[in-house]
């Protein structure tokens, strides 16, 4: 093209389909929830019946699978713990519920850990929980 006059150079340009456009919104996927955990024990009033009632609504709402993790069945015991651990509020004897939400891009967000010594103020903090319509990246912890 460098040995074309500029008036051939012009009616090229005009015959030459546009550059196609670069989607950016379709091409990178937003990170969506994944699932929901529940670190809790039968025997525990904050997580029976309050959170065990109220996780199964949530998960639903938020269209994700609920995964219950009884503290006190070994096997699962050993995931809670990992993930009280790492993405929750950790001492070696921790508070339950705790409860996190896993999203498809390996993020893990803890949501709620129920409040000591007050079955209302863990009822508040789950009907907290409960207002959130959908969760998204740059929806933080609501509790």
């Amino acid at each position: 093209m460098a040995y074309l006059n500029r008036q051939a150079r012009g009616s090229l340009e005009a015959n030459r389909a546009p550059a196609p456009q670069l989607d950016r919104r379709r091409t990178m996927t937003e990170p969506t929830p994944k699932r929901l955990d529940l670190v809790y024990a039968v025997w525990c009033p904050h997580c029976v019946p309050i959170s065990t009632d109220r996780a199964p609504r949530l998960a639903k709402q938020w269209g994700v699978p609920l995964r219950l993790l009884d503290i006190d069945q070994p096997e699962l015991e050993r995931i809670a713990d990992g993930l009280v651990e790492t993405h929750g509020d950790w001492i070696p004897d921790y508070l339950i519920p705790q409860v996190f939400l896993e999203w498809s891009d390996g993020r893990i967000d803890h949501l709620l850990t129920g409040t000591p010594g007050s079955l209302e103020g863990t009822t508040r903090s789950w009907e907290r929980l409960l207002r959130v319509n959908h969760p998204n990246r740059s929806n933080q912890s609501p509790a």
